[in-house]
């Protein structure tokens, strides 16, 4: 029956809890996108302002989507039901399970690349890449071809799938207990490995590597990039798309939601420079130039990994590493959209699973395919995957939360929140007014961030 409330499962630890709600965050962006845009932007300057607007977006709206969840022990649309019956506020929660929907259908086309780069370097497939140009031309023949994105897209929907279709215990914390010290071991290995490439000139080289990343350079702290740390405060924690409400309703009272999300916070920005440090590092000691997102990643790597010491060895823990990142991440979007048909629609956990990542892998077959017999299909004036990727980032996400936002002000009021934050023994002391004062504040970026994404062009 619609709306009919289930028992649910809960987290059997506060690590579990963050293990699951780090993997949510750590994602493809936070190995590519956010040490790129550190260096160019200023380095330490640039990380500066970014953990400033962690706290001022990011962790305000991570915060009220823990609350809301634990408080309704409901996802996004059974949440705002809850909270605000008769009223139209569901849409809210509406509209983060359509954007995981999305998100996840060509998300998990870019995850499908990595597993292939998986194969290719263990297979000694980097060696004939002289050059990035010839490592680009190779992944261009990849990319555009009708059936292998297709294939890697496949299977990799099939392991979100599989853990998700586990259950919240044996599925999605088991599996991030696994993963995520999984994922630290690897960062840390490629980035020990960048640090101490042999060599008087490499090792100078890497230092360059960490000074594009590290040194502050406030000339580069422009406008504009403190627009994208902004930007990338909201984004890099998978707020907006009810993934963070989701994992916050498996949470018990006895949780405290504000050191919980505090290690998140830490958790995403450890790995995103460490990665940093592993790619620049090795990227500056081997004499190449830094590019950005996947040209860095599928066009200048890979060349690097044909030339290195242990390059092979080096190229399978990488794409590996991305690979686990992208499935961590992966899982709390379907969990989103499985959660949503269990409790509304009372559907079966095993059947929502199946029934609506298949139907994710369908919709995502478009963008796979944007970039080869489909790449003459524009719809304003642009692929289907930059379509996709386009109206989930610029619109549904910063809407979504910042409509959680003026929720919270408006109709759930500030005093609601804080009675759930105190709970799990935390020491907040802070009052009425504050916290109204500190969530307009917190509306009023997120508004900027979505205004400036609209007209930016990162």
């Amino acid at each position: 029956m619609e709306g009919e409330y289930i028992p649910r499962e809960h987290w059997g630890s506060r690590t579990a809890f963050i293990m699951a709600a780090g993997g949510s965050a750590i994602g493809l962006g936070n190995i590519w996108k956010f040490p790129y845009i550190t260096g160019v932007y200023g380095g330490a300057a640039f990380v500066m302002w970014y953990l400033f607007s962690i706290l001022m977006i990011g962790l305000p709206v991570m915060l009220i989507e823990y609350a809301i969840g634990r408080r309704t022990q409901r996802s996004p649309v059974g949440a705002f039901k809850a909270l605000a019956p008769g009223t139209f506020y569901w849409l809210i929660g509406a509209m983060g399970v359509l954007a995981g929907f999305i998100i996840l259908s060509y998300y998990s086309v870019i995850a499908g690349w990595t597993l292939a780069y998986i194969f290719k370097a263990l297979f000694g497939g980097f060696a004939g890449f002289h050059s990035p140009e010839v490592a680009r031309q190779a992944f261009e023949a990849y990319a555009t071809h009708p059936i292998r994105p297709l294939l890697t897209h496949a299977v990799f929907m099939f392991l979100v799938i599989l853990i998700v279709y586990q259950g919240v215990k044996k599925g999605i914390e088991r599996w991030n207990s696994i993963l995520m010290p999984l994922l630290a071991v690897i960062v840390i290995v490629l980035a020990v490995r960048g640090i101490t490439l042999k060599g008087v000139e490499a090792h100078l080289s890497a230092l360059n590597g960490l000074k594009f990343l590290f040194a502050p350079d406030f000339t580069k702290l422009t406008g504009n990039g403190m627009l994208v740390a902004m930007g990338h405060a909201f984004f890099t924690l998978s707020l907006g798309m009810g993934a963070m409400l989701t994992y916050g309703s498996y949470l018990s009272e006895r949780e405290n939601l504000i050191k919980s999300a505090l290690w998140v916070i830490v958790m995403d920005t450890a790995f995103a420079l460490l990665a940093g440090v592993a790619i620049f590092t090795t990227v500056f000691a081997l004499g190449f130039q830094p590019g950005s997102g996947p040209g860095l990643i599928f066009n200048v790597l890979p060349a690097i990994f044909a030339v290195m010491p242990g390059g092979g060895i080096m190229g399978v823990l990488f794409f590996l590493l991305l690979s686990i990142a992208a499935l961590t991440s992966a899982i709390s979007l379907l969990e989103v959209v499985t959660a949503y048909f269990v409790e509304q629609r009372g559907w079966v956990r095993h059947r929502a699973a199946v029934v609506w990542g298949i139907a994710i892998f369908l919709l995502g077959v478009p963008p796979a395919l944007s970039f080869g017999v489909l790449g003459n299909i524009k719809l304003l004036g642009m692929t289907l995957f930059d379509l996709f990727d386009y109206l989930s980032f610029k619109y549904m996400l910063p809407l979504g939360g910042l409509f959680m936002v003026l929720f919270t002000i408006i109709r759930w009021k500030p005093v609601s929140l804080l009675q759930e934050l105190r709970k799990g023994g935390s020491a907040l002391r802070i009052s009425n007014g504050a916290a109204l004062a500190l969530l307009i504040v917190s509306a009023l970026f997120v508004a900027i961030t979505f205004i400036a994404g609209l007209f930016g062009k990162n």
